[in-house]
């Protein structure tokens, strides 16, 4: 599922810094991670080529699906690999892109000018977002969409059978995460809510204090504090929410059943469903 890159280099404001930041994101059953010279490495499923990214250079974000990954590039375009039968790779004319999220047959880019673009699968609408503006940040779960507005407010298109898309009511929030079934958003005041699906407990997170950045997975929910440790509810059975001795954590990101952290010292952390190595990370150092 989808966290928010933090950008070392911004797009369209002159050269890229020659460092990149770096990240994690964790999909269905791969791991992605970004490293500080802008090549992108990945371990887990690769039915559909999706952890093929190899040769991907000056790239300052990434985003994992289910069978497809996709990169951002320091210049506005933006790569794919993986499985394309629903159109989720045909990003080739993007361009004036600053943030990319992908999930489940389709990937959703968000533009300089604060409109989205979004390519694949629209059985539901998931990728209805032409008439978007002012939008900060993007987030894809399994078959909806979410937007942060700039105002702090939310918007989202797509599926609502479990009431995941009932963010109209939300205020200064700043960060958005759309899991499968759920939706949840981070207060400015370091605060969660969450709406949606809640039959493994993923929307309990109202006793979460202090969190600065969140993530959301099928049926768990994670959220990193400000003192470098994590907090995550909800479903557990292959041990995804298993964060508790987790410490210097500065990144997570939520898979289907695996959780990721980032390390201060460019180290990974790994724990839950492991079947396809998406936990493999142990040798990893993205610095």
């Amino acid at each position: 599922m989808i966290t928010v890159a933090l950008i070392a280099g911004m797009v369209g404001c002159g050269e890229p810094e020659s460092e990149y930041t770096p990240m994690l994101t964790a999909g269905d059953a791969h791991t992605v991670g970004l490293k500080t010279d802008g090549t992108v490495v990945a371990v887990g499923w690769n039915y559909d080529g999706q952890c093929d990214v190899d040769g991907w250079t000056d790239i300052i974000q990434v985003s994992a699906g289910v069978s497809h990954t996709v990169g951002l590039k320091d210049d506005g375009t933006v790569v794919a690999v993986g499985g394309n039968d629903n159109g989720q790779c045909d990003i080739g004319g993007w361009t004036d892109i600053i943030q990319v999220a992908a999930d489940v047959g389709r990937t959703v880019g968000l533009k300089t000018d604060g409109t989205v673009v979004a390519v694949g699968w629209n059985q539901d609408g998931q990728c209805n977002v032409d008439g978007w503006t002012g939008i900060a940040q993007v987030s894809a779960g399994s078959f909806h969409t979410v937007g942060l507005k700039t105002d702090g407010t939310v918007v989202a298109v797509g599926v609502n059978d479990y009431g995941q898309r009932n963010v109209g009511g939300w205020t200064d929030i700043i960060q958005v995460a759309a899991g499968v079934d759920h939706t949840v958003g981070l207060r400015n005041d370091g605060t969660v809510v969450a709406v949606g699906d809640n039959d493994f407990g993923q929307c309990d997170i109202d006793g979460c204090t202090d969190i600065i950045k969140i993530d959301a997975g099928f049926g768990h929910t994670v959220g990193l504090k400000d003192d470098g440790t994590v907090v995550a509810v909800g479903w557990n059975e292959d041990g995804q929410c298993d964060v508790g001795g987790w410490t210097d954590i500065i990144q997570v990101s939520a898979g289907i059943g695996h959780t990721v952290g980032l390390k201060t010292d460019g180290t990974v952390v790994a724990t839950g469903w492991n079947n396809y190595g998406q936990c493999n990370v142990g040798g990893w150092d993205l610095n």
